[in-house]
């Protein structure tokens, strides 16, 4: 597809499409900061006192970095709006992070110590009097002052009142990023066609999060009365927090409205007259929170599900080979507990969704009988009609994939192993790409918190991911089993199911949206209803028959109801008073009910934990498939009206403290304890991390500036040409290639594979790489040979139900791949673990955990190299255009932005793109030098 033709903002304002991209994603972007208004000489000498204090309390003696692009004011006026969409320009602080985090994909090969912050934040608490850009009294507070530095703007809270400081933390996220809040609150209350436009994306958005979390009003402040209720104080405390919080928010909605000078994108989308300031940017309440939660739960922390999917592969797999060999062969592509798998946790066992020997209760449906549950219904206007329904669909699946799917990493060095004596971390969660973005950096120092991180926007009431005064913390996605499948058999009619014997009707659940043309989203009028049918077991996800009896599947995730229940780990994680060591940020980051792994650094220390509630299933249940919807199979301690069940104990949870060294790039946690994602084999991302780390801590000295190259260099790798590629030219090179092309393709993949098999610029800025012609082959190689290893001994069938439980492919540049294009996260999800164990079988080497068969030539080593030789030849042969075909981004043809990264529009601004680098977005880089 060749690049769309651009046109003028003149020419865009006159047509009801408005602003092209803006609010094709979400429709989201807010405000510039709100108006600072002069302080006195005492209050200046006040603020200046208060970050003097802050100082004081820092132990990481300027030793602590972070970055989070593209910058930290996601705000923007009608005005700045307009100026970027006609010129390019960008408001104060709206991408002044993205320059120096792009850079580091040709700058870290010379890094030191000394030039890491050419690269990253001084992440130090307080601000220098010098660097002080800006002091406010929010709403003319006298116990809060909200400080931003020159450099990067990042508010740096103060507050002499815990009300005070949570209030200045409501108001700085407001200024920050309003307008996004307020759509993710709609996106988390399944309403945002209604808020920003019927955009086949924003329908999309909507669709995929309120399917796993239709909650009612009523539902929603049930949740949060419960987090209060079982927490005692904590939980008290947690209330007045968030009252305080949206109490900051709310004031800064009244203050720009009738300064008017709110985002610019309420005018756009018709909630505001730019000329009147008729309208109302409605304020936030305490649902909204929960609403929020909801939707970061769904993308970051809440792992399982598709034991539908599997079902279905188990059964073409048994329909190919018998049901003996079929469920061999299932088996050893499933990977549960791969004895090649890299590993976070070292040592120790933690048995967790293991297969059982004799499974019970398994309801697998019947041929041809599963259909997905329909969520939309009753389309008008510019929502009927089958194109119309097709589009919103494909938006649902795609709808913030690149979040969704994590790129999370950690790389964290025991002291034992550094140059200091302390240890040292790189680490940092993957939100995707997104102008704004997803999350927001601030300071927080007030009776009980002191933190200075990253936060999501409108949940920024505690810093989420970041540094105490002694200690960091920071996580990635870990991806355990919480959410499980039942067959719920149906009685009556097809709207009511057998509970424990009882014919019981289900529960209707529903959202009506309409929308109309704005200037920002000219979709056409429309509108539809959204439902959902609710059992005890969960929402209806599918029909189908098992043995003849009509059921539908259901989907029981066990933070259902309970989307705020973490808050109070967050709340320890900020308490100097609670975290003192690495014992007690284990028990903290206990009380987060989400899949995540925690990782913890002090001056001594370093700490894992994995969290989550991980409900204890019924004896013989198998995580892996469906269940029966009877009591003998539910989860054990189990009440369908609180949804509470018995948990295994943090002792079961993979958990360390001071292991030499740790990696996390969403791999697998431990020995014995199943992940749910497929792909935890021989060959994964992670292992980018752990041959640098372990080479790095056995050489010893480990610097921080050594541990952040391991990480970019790993961030530029292609995982295929470090760990596969060698192997494959080695069947390939068994016998001479005497066909010239094939030759050819040969000498440039060899060469690439010297060179160190990395996708990086000439130069820096040069939009070309290195290796392109290698680079090239690969990608087109790729999907080619591996449907030419496995399709002909699996069969169409078997291979293509295999490829809906794990992609084959995911490269930068693989549109067709989880995570699209232009979204940084790549080789998460593939089948390279697959080609690696078949290729080495093939040539007669160890493999421990092999497949069940041997699929390349049929286990024959000549076959074997004809199959990939003459795949080579085809993929050699391909062009560029071919290869990368283009989008509404880039041309056919031109790789480098094939693989660049994009910030996706959720707003009115707009950011250049930037050179693919595979790597955590917040990032914090932490060496304490001392401890309280």
């Amino acid at each position: 597809m060749s690049r769309r033709n651009s046109r003028t903002v003149l020419d865009r304002m006159r047509t009801p499409s408005g602003i092209p991209g803006f609010l094709k994603t979400a429709s989201v972007c807010a405000l510039i900061a709100g108006l600072l208004s002069p302080l006195s000489q005492a209050a200046a000498s006040e603020a200046e006192t208060a970050q003097a204090a802050a100082a004081a309390n820092d132990y990481c003696g300027n030793q602590c970095s972070d970055i989070l692009p593209p910058g930290q004011n996601g705000n923007a006026t009608l005005a700045q709006i307009l100026a970027n969409q006609a010129f390019g320009t960008q408001p104060e602080h709206a991408q002044d992070q993205l320059g120096p985090y792009a850079n580091l994909a040709k700058g870290y090969t010379g890094l030191t110590n000394d030039k890491i912050n050419n690269f990253f934040n001084d992440a130090s608490f307080g601000v220098p009097a010098d660097q002080v850009a800006s002091t406010v009294k929010p709403a003319g507070r006298g116990d809060v002052t909200i400080v931003r530095d020159k450099k990067t703007g990042v508010p740096h809270i103060t507050g002499t009142t815990r009300y005070g400081t949570e209030f200045g933390a409501g108001y700085a996220a407001a200024q920050d990023r309003l307008w996004l809040m307020d759509v993710f609150r709609h996106v988390g209350r399944g309403q945002l066609t209604s808020f920003a436009g019927g955009a086949p994306s924003n329908q999309g958005l909507e669709q995929q999060f309120w399917r796993h979390a239709p909650y009612s009003e009523a539902e929603l402040q049930a949740q949060i009365d419960n987090a209060v209720a079982t927490n005692g104080e904590r939980g008290k405390l947690a209330l007045a927090d968030v009252k305080a919080y949206l109490d900051g928010i709310n004031a800064y909605i009244d203050a720009s409205d009738s300064g008017r000078y709110f985002p610019g994108e309420y005018v756009l989308t018709g909630h505001k007259d730019s000329v009147t300031n008729a309208g109302k940017i409605e304020h936030f309440k305490i649902t909204d929170m929960v609403a929020l939660a909801s939707v970061i739960g769904a993308l970051f922390g809440s792992g399982g599900g598709g034991e539908v999917n599997n079902a279905l592969s188990l059964l073409a797999a048994q329909e190919k080979y018998g049901v003996a060999e079929g469920t061999k062969v299932w088996e050893s592509f499933r990977e549960r507990n791969d004895p090649e798998a890299v590993l976070t946790q070292h040592d120790g066992s933690f048995p967790y969704a293991t297969r059982p020997d004799a499974p019970q209760g398994r309801a697998l449906p019947d041929a041809g009988s599963v259909t997905q549950e329909p969520l939309v219904h009753d389309r008008t206007g510019s929502a009927a009609g089958s194109s119309a329904t097709s589009a919103s669909s494909e938006a649902a699946k795609k709808a913030l994939s690149s979040a969704k799917r994590g790129m999370s990493n950690a790389l964290v060095v025991s002291g034992e192993h550094t140059a200091s004596g302390h240890p040292v971390a790189v680490f940092g969660p993957q939100t995707g790409y997104f102008a704004p973005q997803l999350l927001l950096l601030q300071e927080l120092q007030g009776p009980g918190i002191s933190a200075r991180g990253a936060s999501f926007a409108g949940l920024s009431m505690y810093v989420e991911l970041g540094r105490g005064q002694d200690y960091s913390w920071s996580a990635t996605t870990s991806g355990q089993d919480i959410i499980d499948t039942y067959a719920v058999e149906l009685c009556q009619d097809d709207y009511h199911y057998l509970y424990r014997g009882t014919c019981t009707p289900m529960e209707k659940v529903e959202r009506k949206n309409a929308w109309k043309p704005t200037v920002a989203d000219g979709t056409a009028a429309g509108s539809y209803t959204m439902r959902v049918w609710r059992t005890k077991y969960g929402p209806v996800e599918y029909r189908a028959t098992v043995g003849g009896k009509k059921v539908v599947y259901t989907t029981l995730r066990s933070s259902f109801l309970h989307e705020a229940d973490s808050i109070i780990g967050f709340q320890m994680l900020n308490d100097p008073d609670y975290v003192k060591g690495p014992e007690s940020f284990q028990k903290a980051v206990q009380h987060i009910n989400y899949t995540f792994n925690w990782f913890y650094a002090d001056s001594e220390h370093t700490a894992y934990y994995n969290s989550g509630d991980n409900p204890v299933r019924a004896n013989g249940v198998d995580a892996e498939f469906p269940v029966w919807a009877r009591a003998a199979y539910e989860w054990r301690g189990w009440d369908p009206a609180a949804n509470t069940a018995d948990y295994t104990p943090p002792s079961a949870h993979p958990n360390s403290i001071d292991q030499d060294y740790y990696i996390s790039w969403n791999n697998k946690q431990a020995k014995d304890y199943t992940t749910a994602p497929w792909g935890n084999g021989s060959v994964h991302r992670g292992n980018l991390l752990e041959n640098r780390v372990k080479k790095l801590v056995q050489q010893g000295g480990v610097t921080r500036a050594s541990l952040v190259k391991a990480m970019a260099d790993a961030g530029v790798a292609d995982l295929r040409a470090e760990d596969v590629l060698p192997k494959l030219l080695k069947v390939v090179n068994s016998s001479p290639v005497t066909d010239p092309t094939a030759a050819a393709a040969v000498g440039k993949l060899q060469a690439w594979v010297a060179a160190g098999g990395k996708r990086t610029e000439t130069s820096a800025g040069s939009k070309k790489y290195a290796d392109a012609d290698a680079i090239r082959i690969l990608d087109a190689w790729w999907p080619l040979l591996v449907k030419a290893e496995f399709e002909p001994g699996l069969g169409s069938e078997l291979f293509t139900a295999m490829t809906a439980n794990l992609p084959v492919d995911e490269s930068p540049s693989a549109a067709h791949g989880p995570t699209g294009s232009h979204a940084g996260s790549s080789f998460q999800y593939g089948w390279w673990s697959y080609v690696d164990k078949d290729i080495r079988s093939v040539l007669g080497e160890q493999v421990r955990g092999p497949l069940a068969r041997e699929y390349c030539g049929d286990g024959d080593l000549g076959a074997c190299r004809d199959t990939l030789v003459s795949t080579l030849k085809e993929a050699a042969g391909k062009t560029a255009a071919q290869v990368y075909p283009g989008d509404d981004v880039c041309s056919a043809g031109d790789q480098w932005c094939a693989d660049s990264i994009n910030h996706r529009t959720l707003g009115g601004i707009k950011h250049g793109k930037i050179s693919w680098q595979n790597r955590p977005t917040y990032q914090q880089v932490v060496e304490f030098t001392s401890h309280r």
